[in-house]
């Protein structure tokens, strides 16, 4: 099913320094006295894409995509092996919204986010709750070390054995039996740029095989681009090694600061990147969210779940 609303071009854009040698690309498009929503993708490391414009109605929203450091647009890119990842973490990315939103000059705004940008919406969200209206959260996760070992530590790997397996006898001798992704994010930071080609294969391998059913063993399209591909993979495998620098669990002890927020949580039923047990714990801790689960669907925007989201999206857009 295609996406409710038309694509609409961005009416505004621009670059925002927001420390440590770091420009935001942002771009607005819709109303420009509409409701406003900003955009929080995934990856971490993906970069927004135009179609995440096509979930607003164009009179009733303004929305603000932008990319999060070191990916899309934003400079410096994680694709030159030289840019320095060490003041790209969850705490830096919150306080580039909260940035980006002083300097749009926006009072407060309903926060979408899918997948790992579902983590770094509640994170926004907790850090400045009096700052969001609404929360739309699809492809839930919730930041817990217990998330990070199912996806990227050999949790899902009863799913997808033949794919892990690969993944991991891909590792050199000398990294085998240490933590996977710190491992590859270990040979993603090789001087040698055959050794960083290989891991990027490998890792985007993996990637695209858990968004669906049944498994994938090619190459998901938006990692034919080898520089797209090595900076997603550097972003990610560093984000994971460190579990995002969150306690663990913090941000579901931490939903009472939600309590005023009124939010959707849309999650397949067969999403095996983030199962529905993510957005279950989140929705008991934070009773003020509904929980629409979408039968058949999996973690790729398509189909049912667009709509969900849509609808979702739809339901706040006078409020």
């Amino acid at each position: 099913m295609p996406p409710r609303y038309p694509q609409t071009e961005p009416d505004d854009s621009g670059m925002l320094g927001v420390g440590d040698g770091h420009r935001i690309y942002w771009e607005t498009s819709g109303a420009g006295d509409g409701k406003p929503a900003v955009v929080l993708h995934g990856g971490p490391g993906s970069g927004c894409i135009p179609e995440y414009r096509e979930f607003f109605a164009p009179n009733a929203f303004c929305a603000v995509l932008f990319d999060q450091r070191n990916c899309g647009r934003s400079a410096p890119h994680a694709s030159d092996p030289t840019a320095d990842l060490l003041t790209n973490t969850t705490h830096h990315l919150v306080a580039d919204i909260e940035r980006l939103r002083e300097h749009l000059g926006i009072d407060r705004w309903l926060v979408f986010g899918g997948s790992w940008g579902s983590t770094l919406a509640l994170a926004y969200a907790e850090a400045y709750p009096e700052r969001v209206t609404e929360m739309v959260l699809w492809g839930v996760t919730t930041g817990r070390q217990a998330e990070f070992d199912w996806l990227f530590r050999g949790g899902v790997a009863k799913l997808f054995p033949q794919q892990w397996d690969r993944l991991v006898e891909a590792l050199p001798d000398d990294l085998r039996g240490e933590d996977v992704p710190t491992a590859y994010s270990r040979l993603l930071e090789d001087a040698d740029p055959e050794i960083r080609r290989r891991a990027t294969h490998e890792w985007c391998l993996w990637e695209s095989a858990t968004p669906g059913w049944p498994p994938s063993d090619e190459m998901s399209p938006r990692f034919l681009d080898p520089e797209f591909a090595y900076a997603f993979a550097r972003i990610v495998t560093w984000y994971v090694s460190h579990n995002a620098w969150l306690e663990d669990g913090a941000l579901i002890r931490g939903a009472d600061a939600l309590a005023e927020i009124p939010g959707a949580l849309v999650n397949g039923r067969f999403d095996f990147q983030a199962p529905i047990e993510h957005a279950w714990t989140l929705k008991k801790a934070w009773p003020g969210a509904d929980l629409v689960i979408v039968e058949e669907a999996g973690h790729s925007m398509r189909g049912g779940l667009l709509e969900a989201i849509t609808d979702a999206v739809d339901r706040f857009a006078a409020a």
